[in-house]
């Protein structure tokens, strides 16, 4: 008996796309991914990318304060001991994913810890190959399988991640720590000065490091990266180490040259990451129309159908622009929708 609804993912899209889809009484199965070291090392393991952040300020419904007797009552006693202790500063990445996913399985939704490794969407029903070999029959199919950010892969960067370290200026530019700070920017695109000009309304001074003698942004975006007060950029030099301690975590940034002049120290609390993202669609093969950014194309304004009838898509493997929890998750809810509405359409 095929599955009414799979449900490919782990993060706010997928879990959100769950609890509406188990209220409808669409039973859902929802693939998390594999707890495995390939994927710990490319940031897919379950949870998604939420789990790897500390705070989270600017998710609804979560302000400041301390959360533990809540966390007590509302998560499984083996899933709450296992948690790293709560800060009783608001709620943090893992924290919160673990409650939507607690929410999603609260309401009946089934859970298996593998990965989707291929799928068919030439027949119907459609069959998915889970990463146990496993097959799996679904008459429609939600995918929420977001995207990861690039790193460069130094292992000072990995040390520091989330104590300085971070790929989203706008998920964790207003923590204290990076307040009237000097932070550094890698890259040289929009995305880049965007981030750069964000962490002006938070830093003392923001460096834009690029390995160019001028930036890949579009015209107008340089401009204003080159033209803003708080904005210094260090043209032709490439990030070697991320510099810190234990005690502090970030403390500043070495930089190499390419243009032969000499190594650069610069002093700062933090360090974004902004070279960009890559959607995890690769078990897709091609069976999807992607984006010319690779992300999935969604085919219907203000839906979330792809080019395959059937099958919907959510969260930030479809959205190169917002990648915020709180977009995903109302992606999510609307995948789920649109799902229901499609398979009644069906007479499912």
């Amino acid at each position: 008996m095929p599955e009414k609804v799979i449900i490919i993912g782990s993060g706010p899209a997928a879990w959100t796309a769950a609890i509406y889809a188990a209220r409808a009484e669409l039973s859902p199965l929802v693939f998390e991914g594999a707890i495995t070291e390939e994927n710990r090392q490319a940031g897919t393991l379950p949870l998604g990318q939420l789990a790897l952040t500390t705070e989270v300020e600017n998710f609804p419904g979560f302000p400041a304060g301390d959360l533990s007797l809540y966390f007590d009552s509302a998560l499984e006693p083996q899933i709450r001991m296992m948690m790293a202790p709560h800060e009783k500063k608001g709620v943090s990445g893992p924290e919160l994913m673990e409650l939507i996913r607690q929410q999603a399985k609260n309401f009946g939704t089934r859970i298996v810890t593998e990965d989707v490794v291929d799928v068919n969407f030439a027949v119907r029903p459609f069959q998915l190959t889970a990463s146990d070999e496993k097959t799996y029959a679904a008459q429609s199919v939600i995918v929420a399988t977001g995207a990861r950010a690039n790193y460069l892969g130094l292992p000072s960067e990995e040390k520091y991640k989330n104590r300085g370290v971070s790929a989203c200026a706008v998920c964790d530019g207003a923590l204290p720590r990076f307040r009237n700070r000097p932070l550094v920017v890698v890259g040289g695109g929009d995305s880049a000065v965007e981030e750069a000009d964000y962490l002006t309304k938070f830093a003392d001074v923001v460096y834009l490091v690029h390995r160019r003698d001028q930036l890949r942004a579009s015209k107008i975006m340089a401009e204003r990266a080159k033209n803003h007060p708080k904005i210094k950029i260090l043209w032709n030099r490439t990030l070697e180490e991320v510099l810190g301690n234990d005690k502090d975590g970030v403390t500043g940034v070495r930089l190499a040259s390419t243009a032969g002049q000499p190594e650069l120290r610069q002093d700062c609390t933090g360090v974004f990451m902004a070279i960009g993202h890559t959607p995890n669609v690769a078990f897709l093969k091609g069976k999807l129309a992607l984006t010319e950014k690779g992300y999935i194309q969604l085919t219907t304004p203000f839906r979330t159908c792809t080019s395959v009838e059937g099958v919907f898509a959510a969260g930030d493997v479809t959205d190169d622009y917002y990648r915020q929890a709180v977009t995903s998750a109302g992606s999510g809810c609307m995948a789920a929708l649109d799902a229901e509405r499609w398979l009644a359409a069906q007479g499912e």
